[in-house]
């Protein structure tokens, strides 16, 4: 091992000690595994089962079982994935539908910036992490206190969700036939409905992240009624440059008042 190697580690090990005790400092200790590894299954297993309604619509777009079934092996993007078979199966140019699939997955850049700076994986990992990088993944693993914790669950709900995801986008395209109209199961919110469950524990932090995790449930909850799936999440993520917006006002705000408090008080003196 060279001695740049030995270096990064050591940088690596001090980033672990220094974010270990920042969260100890805040009142946030690290959260033991099997509580991570525990909300971790629930949500891969939860949104997972969403995979049969895509099977199901695959195959109403007169796509073949092994068409779908590369679908989800391949993309892996559930809203990116629903909106390339809606479109086919409206009627729309291939080209067009690829073109709005890829316009959904745009999100997924901006998560994997996050979680590059969050987790910090090795590079050779780096390649194989970036097919697990989607909302649920990203949610799970920037709602930890730790990078420790954040690395499991986002491991953890990676491998669970995309073994469960393709396991039920094929059962759903070989049964399509017998399960009929699966909007009447409501597998269509799953997404959006877990995504609002991993909002809760930002409601007891104080201040932006409060702010944050309200107005994105709010705009989630809008949004689901006449949103398509996976639009909901998306829309959520507009209180993020909204709240900073507003702080950046106040501050400017506050920073006027005393300016010009100071300006009063020297003409008075």
């Amino acid at each position: 091992m060279t001695a740049l190697q030995h270096g990064r580690e050591d940088v690596e090990d001090i980033e672990e000690t220094r974010s270990a005790a920042v969260a100890a400092a805040s009142g946030r200790p690290g959260r033991p595994d099997r509580a991570v590894v525990r909300d971790s299954l629930a949500v891969g297993l939860a949104v997972g089962v969403s995979g049969v309604a895509f099977g199901v619509t695959g195959a109403a777009a007169h796509l073949t079982v092994w068409q779908i079934c590369a679908l989800s092996l391949l993309v892996f993007t559930g809203a990116s994935q629903f909106a390339l078979v809606g479109s086919l199966a409206a009627g729309a140019a291939p080209f067009a539908a690829v073109a709005g699939a890829l316009f959904l997955g745009v999100r997924n850049s901006f998560y994997g910036m996050r979680l590059g700076e969050r987790l910090q994986l090795p590079r050779w990992v780096r390649p194989f992490a970036a097919q697990a990088v989607i909302d649920e993944t990203a949610a799970v693993a920037l709602v930890q206190p730790d990078r420790r914790s954040a690395r499991l669950g986002f491991t953890v709900t990676g491998v669970c969700l995309y073994a469960v995801w393709n396991a039920t986008t094929f059962a759903g395209a070989i049964g399509a036939d017998a399960l009929g109209d699966t909007s009447r199961y409501g597998l269509d919110v799953a997404g959006p409905a877990v995504f609002l469950a991993l909002l809760a524990p930002r409601l007891r932090e104080g201040g932006e992240e409060r702010a944050v995790a309200l107005l994105g449930a709010l705009l989630a909850l809008v949004a689901v009624t006449f949103l398509p799936a996976g639009m909901p999440v998306l829309v959520a993520l507009a209180a993020v440059p909204a709240v900073a917006f507003a702080r950046s006002a106040r501050t400017r705000t506050r920073t006027k008042k005393n300016e010009n408090n100071e300006k009063a008080e020297e003409h008075a003196r």
